[in-house]
C-alpha cells in the first residue's frame, strides 16, 4: 500500500520512559554511570525525572507496586533493552568506568557494531553501542 503523505524524518530518539523502584537511586545511577544530567521540572511535580545527554535519555517514573510483578527474564512483549550510541573512544571509557564501578557487564561483537551491556538498579538492560566500520558506507549500504 503506497502512502500519499510525505515521509516523516526523525531527528533522534528523545527518551525512553522506564518505571523504577526509587527515583533518586535511579537518577544517581544514570548520572554516575553514564554521566546523564538530571532535569526535574517544578511544573511536573515529583516525576518524571529526565536524565539526558545531547537531548536524548531516559525519563524515570515511579513503579506501581500494586501491579503484579513481571518476570524480568521473559521475552514476551516489553522493552528488551535501550541503547545509546557512542564513539569508540567513549566505548573504551565505558569499559573502564564499568570496571571501576564494579558493574556486571558484557561486551558483544555484532559485526558492524560492538556493544557493552549492563543493568541499572531496576534490572533494565542499558546498552552502549559503537560502530566499528565506516559510518557512511554502513548506513548508505543498508538503507531500506
Amino acid at each position: 500500500m503506497k502512502s500519499n503523505t510525505e515521509k516523516i524524518e526523525l531527528k533522534f530518539l528523545d527518551h525512553v520512559a522506564i518505571r523504577v523502584k526509587d527515583l533518586e537511586v535511579s537518577a544517581k545511577w544514570y548520572e554516575k554511570v553514564l554521566g546523564l544530567k538530571k532535569y526535574q521540572l517544578p511544573e511536573w511535580g515529583d516525576f518524571p525525572i529526565f536524565m539526558l545527554t545531547n537531548k536524548s535519555g531516559v525519563a524515570l517514573f515511579p513503579a506501581n507496586f500494586h501491579d503484579p510483578k513481571l518476570d524480568h527474564q521473559s521475552k514476551n512483549v516489553k522493552i528488551d533493552h535501550f541503547a545509546f550510541n557512542v564513539n569508540q573512544e567513549n566505548f573504551e571509557k565505558a569499559k573502564k568506568r564499568y570496571t571501576e564501578l564494579d558493574l556486571d557487564f558484557n561486551i558483544q561483537d555484532h559485526h558492524y557494531f560492538h556493544s557493552i551491556y549492563t543493568k541499572d538498579p531496576d534490572g533494565h538492560t542499558v546498552e552502549l553501542t559503537t560502530l566499528v566500520v565506516d559510518e557512511q558506507s554502513f548506513y548508505k549500504a543498508n538503507e531500506l
